[in-house]
């Protein structure tokens, strides 16, 4: 049985919708990285933010499902349990890694995600990968990389956080490998719904069990949630699960490399965080390298046309 290649920048169903991935990609990550800023005004614990952010946002998304009488299943939660188990050890694992070992390693660790991706996109969805698109992605990673490693004022480290940091590494792939996976099997709004939803119920026993307050937030903290909800939630994770229904894994996972870049430049914006002409050059040299390949897949596209 001859195995078919997924999609690329060459082979998407229709060429004509990879522009409109490209751009809702580059939305996504840009409202992403707005999460670590918006964290820092919010008085919760890291499991208390992701129930009540995640959960109300599921909330949000069945009241618009069933406003456009779209029917909510059990097909939909079946359909998108992987991703959802996926993004909840992401930020499970994520957050004790930062309070074992420094959030430059774990953020580090956290952008090698691409390489990973890249190989499972070649190995098991036939993507190919051109050689100058590769080289591309290797600047925005060294850049990124830079970025974060320029930015560090803390050394505290530990074996045990850095496990936990790749653990969380693993799992933010296999969020974006499911999301790529369910396409024909649920929607993009239904996979957002359904991983809200499990990412939920598996940061409420967690923050439980190590002693989290999990009690209603403040009026002032449920204020920064829905604005991280709109941003990072409605503008982040939609947008990404819609996109990568339309553009190469690969591509998705590399434009998750901007997110230290935007995170920095908001940092230097609304908190005053110093950044140096190392970070200035880097972040150029990130968002330089994403731009050629954003190129490169257009042009490609544009010269196969519709297929």
């Amino acid at each position: 049985m001859t195995r078919t290649a997924a999609p690329t920048a060459a082979d998407v169903d229709d060429p004509r919708e990879l522009p409109l991935g490209l751009a809702g990609a580059a939305l996504a990550v840009t409202a992403w990285s707005t999460g670590t800023i918006l964290a820092k005004w919010i008085d919760l614990g890291a499991m208390a933010i992701g129930v009540y952010r995640f959960g109300t946002f599921f909330v949000m998304l069945l009241i618009w499902m069933r406003a456009r009488q779209v029917p909510i299943t059990l097909h939909m939660l079946r359909g998108s349990a992987w991703g959802g188990l996926a993004l909840g050890l992401d930020i499970v694992l994520f957050f004790s890694a930062v309070k074992e070992t420094s959030i430059v390693n774990a953020t580090v660790i956290g952008s090698l995600q691409p390489i990973l991706v890249g190989i499972i996109a070649w190995r098991f969805f036939g993507e190919r990968i051109r050689p100058v698109d590769a080289a591309w992605s290797a600047v925005a990673l060294a850049g990124a990389f830079l970025v974060v490693r320029s930015g560090a004022n803390d050394d505290i480290t530990s074996w045990q956080g850095d496990l936990l940091a790749r653990g969380a590494m693993f799992a933010w792939s296999g969020y974006f490998i499911a999301s790529r996976r369910a396409k024909g099997v649920v929607t993009p709004q239904e996979f957002t719904a359904g991983t809200s939803f499990w990412t939920a119920v598996i940061c409420l026993p967690v923050g439980l069990a190590v002693g989290q307050d999990m009690s209603l937030p403040s009026a002032e903290n449920w204020a920064w949630l829905l604005v991280m909800i709109a941003s990072s939630g409605v503008i982040g994770h939609t947008l990404m699960n819609w996109s990568l229904q339309r553009i190469p894994l690969w591509v998705g996972s590399t434009f998750t490399l901007f997110i230290p870049v935007g995170s920095a430049v908001l940092a230097w914006i609304f908190l005053g965080e110093a950044v140096s002409w190392i970070q200035a050059l880097a972040m150029a040299a990130v968002i330089g390298a994403l731009a050629m390949i954003v190129r490169g897949q257009t042009g490609r596209a544009a010269r196969n046309g519709p297929t």
